[in-house]
């Protein structure tokens, strides 16, 4: 009974009509979080390069009433570092919902995501971030995903990058003021572009 129940929740994945598939790239900036969400990104750090692919399953699609689409989300990460320092890869698993906003037969989407990241190793800004502020480190934080992006087929007026959207993100570590591994300071933040395919 278990094995059919596992081939059935299977089957319905597979038959699912939206999954999403996103390619970013983005680098580490001195400010905080809310100072990025106010429109102030600040100087970006030398060497903190990250590479990002996430993949998405669609939980609940917008509809009159509530216009959001949620996906549930996992991802991995390359962050490159000072070259004499090895690289960092990450995990993300988060529940993202986006906003969607139509107007002028285009299409404009507004995405918060919550959840945790997981590091190899600890990131040099993270590090050096901790340091200032006698702080602790962590593997494991808080993760923040914060977009916005267009939909670049209904922009453009084509049927083949249809479901295609093209837009900015931030990615974010912490520790929620100390409410995860008692890490007050010592988090990230990342600034970068991406394209996302809904398929």
């Amino acid at each position: 009974m278990k094995i059919l129940f596992l081939l059935l929740f299977a089957l319905n994945l597979i038959a699912a009509p939206f999954y999403s598939l996103r390619v970013a790239s983005a680098v580490a900036t001195d400010y905080d979080f809310g100072q990025i969400m106010t429109g102030d990104i600040g100087k970006f750090q030398p060497n903190s390069n990250v590479y990002a692919a996430d993949f998405g399953y669609l939980l609940k699609a917008s509809n009159d009433s509530l216009p959001f689409d949620f996906y549930l989300k996992s991802g991995l990460a390359y962050f490159e570092q000072n070259p004499f320092l090895d690289p960092i890869y990450e995990m993300t698993f988060y529940i993202k919902a986006y906003y969607n906003i139509d107007f002028w037969s285009n299409r404009v989407r507004v995405g918060f995501g919550e959840g945790g990241s997981y590091t190899s190793g600890i990131l040099e800004v993270e590090r050096e971030d901790a340091e200032a502020h006698n702080d602790n480190n962590s593997h494991f934080l808080n993760y923040l995903d914060v977009s916005f992006d267009f939909d670049f087929a209904r922009l453009i007026g084509s049927k083949t990058f249809e479901e295609l959207y093209v837009g900015a993100l931030i990615k974010h570590r912490s520790g929620i003021f100390g409410l995860i591994n008692n890490v007050r300071h010592g988090g990230s933040n990342y600034v970068g572009f991406y394209i996302e395919k809904n398929f």
